[in-house]
């Protein structure tokens, strides 16, 4: 478990978020609030990539072609289905039936193969070990398999030329976030290769020329505040945000609008030699919604959150007491921290101190060491035991046993003007112990480096990641530091 302290900056200044960088006011503030800018409605998402059914039709023809080359009817029955249900879990998992317009079939071919393979290596396997009659000869597995090869790349080729004619014809709105110059030379190769699906109708960026707005290539306005932003995204049924720069507060803004984000430059995972826009490597920034895994750290969070509970119930009415008999009446403490999004939820903990009013509690920073805390809330907080309490709102839903640490509105209102991306810890439900605390950010320590840790941890997400963290957060229990 982990603490809040640290030392606060006395003199806050100019937040220097990827936000301010581009000219824009903060634009993602928390959900609720009167300044908040809500998504146009009546959108279904049409920033999301084509459906997967044509691959997945390719998928079906693709095996039920390769099994015809088989001699006996049994074989179709029996090797049809099991190698299918390999080849789309297999392709799914690799993003094949979600494939770019852009991406040609030969660049998917090694992917598509080796799958192929697997799943037909696996299928004959499995067929001889069952029955020796079923059996596939070496020359007939190889003409299925080629067959399959074959098949699956020529009905892929025609439904991603398909893909790039809807696409020149009907190409989609855009909007393009980086420095002017170099978003107008972007838009100018997207408007000259209307094949690639992107019609830029707007720059998010920096005005040039002391603040005089020039018009970007095809007479592009350049968009320097969240309400031109918001004008925009609904006039012209923006469906992508194209990233020259970093900006998580924009990338946030414009999932929520329903825009596909796609990511210029910088940082590359490997991927096929056709996935560019007339040079430019580019590819999509997921959004943590739809991250594989995320359903499995819920169910993480649950089942371990009631063990430990049930395990620890002995340990919390040990401590209830030792807080009932110290300090009187009272035993829980709760205050309003700010979770994912931005939203606030009441967080527990067993009481340590009993503040002087509601004001202390929300704005007084670090209670270590204050002359009114009795030895048994002194062991609770050098302990961490006093967090345990939280275990419940992991149940509850408001937090998560791994992520960013919640922190009061207060707090977090003066360190997002602070600290850059400190707005951005949002983007994942907070948790118990993280990725800065298991680098001993607690305490006294740098908000600065948390929050670097914080955003670090969000965008290289897993969920064996998470496994990894509280195993380094259980050993800490052995050495406690507490606040």
């Amino acid at each position: 478990m982990t603490t809040e302290s640290t030392s606060v900056p006395s003199s806050p200044g100019p937040r220097p978020t990827a936000d301010r960088t581009l000219g824009l006011a903060p634009l993602a503030p928390p959900r609720g609030t009167p300044g908040r800018l809500a998504p146009p409605r009546g959108r279904t998402r049409p920033g999301t990539r084509p459906g997967a059914a044509a691959p997945v039709a390719a998928d079906c023809l693709a095996v039920v072609a390769a099994a015809s080359v088989l001699s006996t009817a049994h074989h179709d029955v029996r090797l049809v289905l099991p190698v299918l249900a390999v080849v789309l879990v297999l392709d799914g998992w690799a993003g094949l039936h979600r494939p770019a317009a852009h991406v040609r079939a030969l660049d998917e071919l090694p992917a598509l193969a080796s799958r192929a393979g697997v799943a037909w290596c696996l299928a004959a396997a499995g067929a001889a070990a069952y029955s020796p009659a079923l059996a596939i000869g070496p020359a007939r597995l190889c003409a299925a398999y080629g067959v399959h090869v074959l098949v699956v790349c020529l009905v892929r080729a025609l439904v991603l030329a398909r893909r790039r004619r809807i696409a020149r014809a009907h190409p989609r709105s855009a909007l393009v976030v980086g420095g002017a110059a170099a978003a107008r030379r972007f838009a100018a190769a997207a408007a000259r290769h209307p094949e690639y699906g992107l019609r830029p109708v707007g720059i998010v960026g920096v005005p040039e020329q002391g603040g005089v707005r020039p018009a970007g290539e095809a007479g592009l306005p350049v968009l320097t505040t969240t309400e031109e932003i918001h004008r925009a995204v609904i006039q012209n049924t923006v469906c992508d945000a194209v990233f020259l720069d970093d900006a998580p507060g924009l990338v946030t803004l414009f999932q929520q609008y329903g825009c596909a984000t796609w990511r210029v430059g910088g940082r590359h995972r490997p991927g096929p030699m056709g996935e560019h826009m007339w040079g430019y490597a580019w590819h999509r920034i997921v959004p943590l919604d739809e991250r594989r895994g995320l359903g499995a750290k819920r169910v993480l969070d649950v089942v371990l959150a009631a063990l430990a509970l049930v395990a620890a119930l002995p340990v919390l009415l040990l401590c209830a007491l030792a807080v009932r008999l110290s300090d009187g009446p009272g035993v829980l403490f709760r205050q309003e921290r700010v979770g994912r999004h931005g939203r606030p939820f009441t967080l527990l903990k067993f009481r340590t101190l009993r503040p002087s009013d509601d004001t202390e509690a929300a704005t007084r920073w670090n209670v270590a060491g204050d002359l009114r805390m009795s030895a048994a809330g002194s062991f609770l907080r050098k302990t961490s035991l006093d967090e345990l309490p939280q275990l419940w709102n992991v149940l509850r839903g408001d937090m998560s046993l791994v992520g960013p640490r919640p922190e009061r509105p207060h707090f977090v209102a003066q360190f997002s003007k602070i600290h850059a991306g400190y707005a951005d810890r949002h983007r994942m439900p907070v948790g118990l112990t993280g990725l800065a605390q298991v680098h001993g950010l607690r305490g006294d320590t740098s908000i600065e480096d948390r929050c670097r840790f914080d955003n670090h941890y969000i965008d290289h997400w897993s969920l064996w990641q998470d496994v990894c963290i509280l195993l380094r957060t259980a050993g800490e229990f052995v050495r406690p530091t507490g606040s």
